[in-house]
């Protein structure tokens, strides 16, 4: 069996990977001993993150022609990546709340829906809440109004309703 043969598979399995990702950010993870790097695998796994060790060039021939191939250009050195399907910013916001306990742990770059970002702009993508946070911040920020009316409406009430306001406020004729 040549070499090519056995490579095909691999390079399938990473395409394969990263069709649907909405995101995909590459790692360095020298350094890092055994217990950080199952604690790190454990953190990524809970949030829904894959999170594999390829060879280079395998990441390289599974990059090309596709959203992601800018990452190829960061690909030297040990390199992990982590794949996420379904939230974009998981994988920034993961890998970097891990490395400010690891600081071997090294953000080199990622493609977050399609947009290619260096380091300094996945840690920003990092600083994103996640999508069910924004929208939890959305629903209290639009139900704060609304709260708020029914809490003057209820102090009316307990004043003697809106009937007598209105009838103390309306002019005598």
């Amino acid at each position: 069996m040549a070499k090519v043969d056995l490579k095909k598979p691999i390079v399938d399995e990473i395409a394969a990977s990263i069709k649907d990702a909405q995101s995909v950010v590459l790692v360095d993870y020298r350094g890092l001993t055994v217990a950080q790097d199952t604690q790190l695998r454990k953190n990524l796994r809970e949030a829904g993150i894959v999170y594999k060790v390829y060879k280079n060039t395998y990441m390289n021939f599974a990059f090309k022609d596709t959203p992601f191939e800018g990452l190829s250009q960061y690909l030297e050195g040990p390199s992990a990546v982590a794949i996420s399907n379904d939230d974009a910013t998981a994988p920034a916001r993961v890998l970097s709340e891990f490395a400010k306990t690891a600081d071997k742990l090294e953000i080199k770059a990622g493609v977050v829906e399609g947009t290619m970002y260096d380091a300094k702009g996945m840690a920003v993508i990092a600083s994103i809440p996640s999508r069910e946070t924004l929208i939890s911040k959305l629903l209290g920020s639009l139900q704060s109004p609304v709260t708020n009316f029914a809490r003057v409406m209820n102090q009316l009430a307990e004043k003697g309703g809106a009937g007598a306001a209105a009838v103390e406020a309306a002019p005598a004729e």
